[in-house]
């Protein structure tokens, strides 16, 4: 019951100031219609519960399966076998964050269709789970974080030159948008996972950084759509 009052609380204080805001806002300068008011005043209270529910969920079963799973891949003995077990959980998980989807909806809105969001939401995908995958390489042998990041990064940079100027934002926009609520709780947890039980790993020094290397794979996917399609 503890837990669930903290998360309770957690819920509670990311929602409550946000709204308290927007209403002194509406008595003292807006002055929204009533209805619409009271329609903000309805979706707060059921954000306010599905952010309840979900930060349950994320605590109850997200991140216990997610260091479970990471913990049992390396007893697996096959580097390969643990590589795609990562690349197919980020890219499935990728694919139901909610963040993503609201991306490739506006960017579909936006662009008259000429960039399909499902399209978007596979290269956004894929990309974060080649670079999971890679994440997880890094564990296991003991490469340094910046050696990928600085790699990637240059990917990044290099691309920018050939990709469509319409693309290029979108698809920083993308690496941000994998930083959700859903993929950053199981991603970090499987790492956390696959450290823990590898021999001379630090939980922390090793376990984490799967998310900032998980970022720049959207960017380089949807700069290569960009090249491809452009």
């Amino acid at each position: 019951m503890e837990e669930v009052r903290t998360i309770l609380i957690e819920a509670v204080l990311a929602v409550v100031p946000f709204t308290l805001v927007i209403v002194l806002l509406d008595l003292c300068l807006v002055r929204m219609p009533s209805e619409l008011l009271v329609r903000f005043l309805a979706g707060a209270a059921m954000v306010l519960t599905g952010l309840f529910l979900f930060l349950l969920g994320v605590r109850v079963g997200l991140l216990p399966l997610g260091e479970a799973i990471g913990a049992d891949l390396p007893n697996r003995g096959s580097l390969l076998v643990m590589m795609v077990v990562g690349f197919v959980i980020a890219l499935a998980v990728t694919v139901a964050e909610p963040d993503v989807r609201v991306l490739a909806y506006q960017v579909d809105l936006v662009s008259g269709g000429r960039i399909p969001g499902s399209t978007l939401i596979l290269s956004v995908a894929l990309g974060v789970g080649v670079f999971v995958a890679l994440a997880l390489l890094r564990i296991v042998l003991g490469i340094p974080i910046a050696y990928l990041l600085a790699s990637g990064y240059v990917l990044v940079v290099v691309l920018s030159f050939f990709a469509p100027a319409a693309y290029v934002p979108v698809a920083f926009d993308a690496g941000g948008v994998t930083t959700g609520p859903l993929t950053v709780p199981f991603i970090l947890a499987l790492g956390i996972g696959t450290a823990s039980v590898l021999g001379g790993r630090s939980s922390l020094s090793d376990g984490f950084g799967l998310i900032g290397l998980a970022s720049i794979g959207p960017v380089i996917g949807v700069m290569i759509l960009g090249v491809i399609f452009g």
